[in-house]
């Protein structure tokens, strides 16, 4: 047996789960991660950096926020504001590769379009989201193509959103029985594969990385999976009804004019399709847990379960993820375990935690020095070890740039208080223990106006301490209730 100061390394990241998308129930819909998480670190406030695929793996693979990989929105389409992080951006996979681990990569990469998971030490099993097999959104040929077909006609499809000029696009959709996704398959068969080669070297440590697509938008799952969920589970949540007139007009827009045209029962199909795909990929992590145990690792693996962003999932009327701060795109599942480590025993962890935090503590567990790093992140080795850790952090911030369309939004939270500076519309405020599905926002009642100066002071300094550059005083841009010299004194 290796030495428990150098583990191996299995990683299983989702796409688009939102922490309540798991059930720890041992009849729900995940029981996979339910009996996992038994023997697991359950990580149950933790939250991405920024409410899309790429700004937020970026973030998991560099332990850096977006202010400092450089990495905002899509990177494989023609709205990307950066297409790279930037250049000479450290990887904690390369340190685990210079330190003698055997790495295998096998799903989805979406951090860089100029490189692959091979050029940070990985060997690629599978690999999607690179640039030049994928670009993400339609064409102009596209587009003239659908105009030459003709537009749909007839009412619309439950499940489909009908856009004039656009393609009809559907939110979900059912599968024949015994139908799979490809793409998750794949990645599935590459990590079980990679399993088995690293079993024919039994005294090299390795890392492997498991990602998945679901249950990424479109929820399309057969009906299998869909049987596995509860009707209880798809209840239409509090926040459904917000009409938001208190907050910003975009938000009311994209609930409008794309969602509203979903029926509260298809609102609800939406759901059980979103939780069918969690289902989904529960078996297929399950299957990585049995080929660990099948190859003697168990006790000497540390096994980490994340997702990179979450989804919306009828919160507010909305589906999917972007611009919108509410928790549900922000809040992440996150559950840790080794036990020749002495890592897991089924508790839970309430400390804020950040994707950041994994690179620093996936070097620390194996043992590798990373004092001179300056991570955004820091090491949650103590937490796992279950130790009180004071000065742990009492706020996280977020940063979003928009997804394909620009829109600046920095928020600071922690238990009790939500603020958001919206540099495109009119800033929002939330009193967390009294109101968690963020309802009421109180940012223009005046009574509050000292609270709201007191976290733009945390905004701005967790702002100075990532260099964020969304500090501009111009006349147009220079919107914030309190400015970015608040991090420096009252």
């Amino acid at each position: 047996m290796k030495s428990a100061k150098r583990p191996n390394i299995l990683i299983v990241m989702t796409d688009q789960q939102r922490a309540d998308a798991v059930s720890l129930a041992s009849d729900g819909w995940t029981p996979h991660l339910a009996a996992f998480a038994k023997d697991a670190v359950n990580f149950s406030e933790t939250y991405c950096p920024s409410p899309h695929c790429c700004p937020s793996r970026t973030t998991f693979f560099t332990g850096l926020y977006p202010s400092r990989h450089g990495v905002w929105n899509n990177i494989l389409n023609g709205q990307a504001l950066t297409r790279d992080p930037r250049p000479g951006t450290p990887m904690w996979s390369t340190e685990l590769a210079r330190m003698g681990y055997d790495l295998h990569y096998s799903g989805k990469w979406h951090v860089a379009s100029a490189t692959t998971p091979k050029d940070y030490g990985w060997r690629e099993h599978f690999v999607s989201a690179v640039a030049g097999r994928d670009h993400h959104g339609p064409k102009w040929e596209d587009y003239k193509r659908h105009a030459q077909e003709g537009a749909a006609t007839g009412s619309r499809v439950p499940g489909v959103i009908n856009r004039p000029g656009y393609p009809d696009k559907p939110l979900y959709a059912t599968l024949p029985v015994g139908s799979k996704l490809a793409h998750d398959e794949s990645a599935l068969e590459g990590a079980l594969e990679a399993l088995d080669q690293v079993r024919e070297s039994p005294d090299q440590p390795w890392a492997i990385y498991a990602g998945f697509f679901a249950p990424h938008d479109p929820y399309t799952i057969s009906r299998e999976w869909l049987d596995r969920v509860p009707d209880e589970a798809v209840t239409l949540p509090t926040s459904y009804s917000d009409e938001m007139h208190d907050k910003p007009a975009i938000y009311r827009r994209i609930r409008e004019q794309i969602w509203g045209q979903l029926s509260p029962e298809e609102a609800r199909e939406a759901r059980r399709h979103y939780l069918a795909s969690c289902a989904y990929n529960d078996s297929q992590f399950g299957r990585l847990l049995e080929r660990v145990k099948a190859i003697g690792a168990e006790n000497d693996t540390l096994v980490i379960f994340v997702s990179d962003h979450g989804d919306y999932a009828g919160d507010h009327g909305l589906f999917t993820k972007g611009i919108a701060a509410f928790r549900g795109a922000y809040h992440v599942p996150a559950f840790v375990r080794w036990p020749g480590g002495g890592i897991g025993g089924g508790r839970v962890c309430s400390e804020l935690v950040s994707l950041a935090d994994f690179g620093p503590t996936i070097l620390d567990l194996a043992g590798i020095d990373f004092s001179t790093t300056a991570f955004s992140g820091r090491s949650l080795t103590p937490l796992l070890r279950g130790h009180a850790v004071p000065g742990w952090r009492e706020f996280l911030a977020t940063q979003c740039n928009g997804v394909e369309l620009g829109y600046s939004q920095r928020a600071i939270f922690n238990k009790d208080w939500k603020y958001v500076f919206n540099g495109f519309d009119y800033d929002e405020l939330y009193e967390l223990r009294t109101d968690p599905h963020e309802l009421v926002n109180l940012a223009t009642r005046a009574e509050h106006r000292e609270t709201i100066r007191g976290l733009c002071r945390r905004l701005w300094q967790m702002a100075h301490a990532e260099n964020d550059t969304m500090i501009n005083d111009y006349y147009t841009v220079g919107l914030a209730p309190f400015g970015p010299a608040q991090a420096f004194g009252d």
